[in-house]
């Protein structure tokens, strides 16, 4: 897994005013906690921490250069703003090396399917319980010449030593369905109307008649000239 160095200063401005001036210094708000000690705020670059989520993801392991020394961390939660997307607040989980810690990994799928099968990926992360330092960035899971009615469950994902699955090992990650028919494509379509109250009036089918009966009108009206 990624591990990334990152300078943090300790915060001492707090509130919605104290949170605004750090970020207009291009500074994260974050918080360190863990291991029964006291939580400590911080301030992270922006620039830097946004790098190391980028390019090894939500499980990347920081390790926080503080005034007399270092700290190992996990983001455990991260806040970012619903319009621009830049980062408003950080949780930070301290660990230990050789520590055991519970996360969500990505599954990614590898390979392609039969094509007369549509793949469904029921579960995009699986949780597991790894070291602290030796987290997988994702778990590969091949689909290749899955045929419909083949799925993979959880406990078949090939993990690597020292990780354990947490959950239930039978519940199903990925499987190929029945491509549906046309026919049931229109009978979920004329649900979905119904359901969303969508009908056809019947006053339309008068407008339409009407009109073509006009149109007749009109024709026959013109040959005859």
């Amino acid at each position: 897994m990624s591990e990334v160095r990152i300078p943090a200063e300790p915060r001492t401005e707090f509130g919605k005013g104290g949170a605004r001036r750090t970020r207009r210094a291009g500074k994260i708000p974050a918080v360190l906690y863990g291991h029964g000690t006291e939580p400590r705020h911080l301030a992270l670059p922006a620039r830097e921490f946004g790098h190391a989520i980028k390019g090894g993801g939500a499980n990347t392991l920081i390790t926080l250069q503080l005034d007399g020394g270092t700290e190992l961390a996990l983001p455990k939660a991260i806040q970012r703003n619903p319009i621009r997307g830049d980062f408003e607040h950080v949780d930070l989980l301290l660990v230990r090396r050789g520590e055991k810690v519970t996360v969500e990994v990505p599954v990614t799928l590898t390979g392609e399917a039969n094509r007369e099968g549509l793949v469904d990926q029921q579960l995009m992360t699986l949780t597991v319980e790894a070291e602290a330092t030796h987290i997988p960035a994702h778990f590969e899971v091949s689909i290749e010449g899955m045929q419909v009615g083949d799925n993979v469950t959880a406990g078949a994902v090939p993990l690597p030593s020292g990780t354990i699955l947490i959950g239930d090992p039978d519940q199903v990650v990925v499987a190929v369905l029945a491509a549906p028919t046309a026919e049931q494509l229109e009978a979920e379509l004329a649900g979905a109307e119904a359901e969303a109250g969508i009908e056809r009036d019947e006053s339309d089918n008068d407008v339409d008649e009407v009109g073509a009966e006009d149109s007749a009108e009109t024709d026959g009206a013109a040959a005859a000239e």
